[in-house]
């Protein structure tokens, strides 16, 4: 049965979606890190924050023609749990994007720290790997370089963690402001949830790989 099924023709459809889902992805992360880098121009900040939130809205279309082609197709180009949890993973990191650009506003931060706008580099960094490994599995054939982005993410998370304990650690030792503790806090917090997210989607991306490759 195996074999019949890989000689039929699967939906290529399916790696178009996860392409430009990923291209939102570097969308939104992009604008994140440019109004965390020029955070005292409001101007700036207010489009930064139109981008990310039109490009969540976007991934979300995307998923849901994902999820409906997911239930339309007979033979999909891999476990059709794994597409499901893939885009999933993928609309995840976008969601997380939002949520720290709407904090910001909500929260009513006037000042960022470098700390915030290291975790946001670090975001940007995965989600261009994300793109890169995504755009690499409709084939399958460069499988080793697949897993090396893959193994990329994770460092970068690990990397995003250590910067988050670290700047947390700062904010209760020298900030005196509760409010801007708690505030700031937030915000650590949901970037470098954003970047686990992130390897959710690497883990998602290499379990694909080591089954199909």
């Amino acid at each position: 049965m195996n074999f019949i099924s890989r000689l039929m023709p699967r939906e290529g459809r399916f790696f178009s979606l996860f392409d430009q889902h990923a291209k939102l992805i570097v969308d939104g992360a992009l604008a994140l890190a440019d109004v965390l880098r020029h955070y005292d121009n409001q101007k700036d900040r207010e489009v930064g924050i139109k981008t990310i939130e039109d490009a969540e809205h976007g991934a979300d279309r995307i998923t849901h023609e994902t999820v409906q082609l997911l239930h339309t197709t007979f033979i999909t180009p891999f476990d059709r749990d794994e597409i499901h949890r893939l885009i999933s993973r993928m609309d995840d990191v976008l969601d997380l994007i939002q949520d720290t650009g709407e904090s910001l506003v909500l929260y009513d931060i006037q000042n960022v720290t470098p700390e915030a706008t290291q975790l946001a580099e670090l975001v940007l960094r995965c989600a261009e790997r994300v793109q890169s490994a995504v755009g690499l599995m409709a084939s399958m054939a460069d499988a080793p370089e697949i897993l090396k982005i893959c193994q990329e993410i994770d460092k970068l998370e690990s990397e995003a963690d250590k910067v988050m304990r670290s700047a947390i650690s700062q904010l209760f030792r020298y900030e005196q402001d509760v409010r801007q503790v708690i505030k700031l806090k937030a915000v650590y917090e949901a970037l470098e949830s954003a970047t686990d997210k992130c390897q959710d989607v690497a883990n998602v991306i290499e379990s694909v790989v080591l089954e199909n490759a």
